[in-house]
């Protein structure tokens, strides 16, 4: 098959404060070499404009979702998520993405990978890349797939149907272990941090060990170049303490700055992507992030010594908004535990048909 002439059956869905391809497995080479190629070519990278492409020139809109039907007896349909690089021709597997993870069991439905159930539907979705199991709920009218509704979530302009994700098993992801380096807190690069993996490795310090309040826009934390490498010093030097070796040119480990909360919320979060500020804060750094908040001794865990006791819910101020996840920890044993994660978003499809590589 020529994928030049024939094209790619394809889906355009935003899922959260990010924008992606969505395909099937089967449409796809079956080598990585290949179908990283292909992707490349229709994303249109590498060029900081993309404009021969599908990409949108920033690392939020250059994302893809492979879905295909799952083997695992504890999921129906396996997604892999693949960050395609913007200016230079990358393509990771490296992290989970929780906010395009809120459209595959709406692209499972409707791509026949699963039934919709009248009223609403609950898609099993093993997460390829770390093999940890999510859970998306999302109203299926008459059996059909529902992307309108009343649900607002910062960084995204009108409304839409809820999308629920709960995950199970996201504890050390990619780096074995909730908190990887054995620590609760290190000092890394001369900062006080705490790393933590609940589904996405991140690096958590305080916003006021880099000279900042935490009320910073994306724009002005992306104009001091000095605070960008300083950031991206700190998250290379804690990927290898993670055990993730050389992170130079990985998209992981992330960086989340926090501070007291000011627009009523309980946190206020800056997050980098890794480099780049993001302008709102990834689903899984963000679980991340309060999952470290609540472990005694961690950095920013005065900050969650105020938040309500019996809750796991958690208001997280970022740049554009707020984003509210819910994770809970036993912290009995000698070890934290994580008993509970999970986020509402929303989704929705974009466009529907075939396209072709340059």
């Amino acid at each position: 098959m020529s994928y030049d002439d024939a094209g790619v059956p394809c889906v355009i869905m935003r899922g959260g404060t990010s924008r992606g391809l969505y395909f099937e497995a089967a449409d796809l080479p079956a080598d990585p070499a290949a179908r990283d190629d292909l992707l490349l070519r229709l994303m249109g990278t590498p060029d900081p404009r993309q404009i021969d492409g599908l990409g949108g020139a920033t690392s939020l809109t250059s994302k893809v979702a492979v879905v295909g039907r799952s083997d695992a007896p504890d999921a129906d349909v396996d997604y892999l998520f693949l960050q395609l690089g913007v200016e230079h021709a990358s393509v990771s597997d490296r992290q989970n993405c929780g906010n395009i993870l809120a459209g595959v069991g709406q692209f499972a439905v409707e791509r026949g990978l699963v039934a919709a159930a009248d009223g609403e539907t609950s898609v099993r979705i093993r997460m390829a890349n770390s093999g940890s199991v999510a859970v998306a709920t999302f109203p299926t009218p008459d059996g059909r797939v529902e992307y309108r509704g009343d649900v607002a979530i910062s960084g995204v302009p009108g409304t839409a149907a809820p999308v629920v994700l709960s995950f199970a098993g996201t504890e050390g992801s990619l780096t074995g272990g909730l908190l990887p380096t054995g620590n609760v807190r290190d000092v890394v690069a001369g900062i006080e941090v705490t790393c933590v993996d609940n589904g996405m490795p991140v690096v958590v310090a305080a916003a006021e060990s880099f000279g900042l309040t935490g009320a910073e826009s994306a724009e002005e934390l992306a104009a001091d170049t000095g605070l960008l490498d300083a950031v991206d010093a700190l998250r290379t030097e804690a990927g290898t303490l993670m055990g993730l070796r050389d992170v130079a040119a990985s998209p992981v480990p992330k960086t989340v700055l926090v501070g007291p909360p000011a627009d009523g919320g309980h946190v206020r979060a800056r997050s980098f992507i890794p480099r780049r500020p993001h302008t709102s804060i990834g689903v899984l750094a963000a679980i991340s992030a309060v999952t470290a908040l609540r472990v005694p001794g961690a950095v920013g865990h005065e900050i969650a010594r105020g938040w309500p006791a019996g809750s796991g819910q958690v208001d997280i101020e970022h740049p554009t908004g707020h984003i509210l996840v819910d994770v809970a920890l036993d912290l009995t044993g000698a070890r934290p535990r994580v008993t509970r994660a999970g986020v509402v978003r929303t989704a929705r499809k974009l466009s529907e048909g075939t396209v072709f590589p340059r």
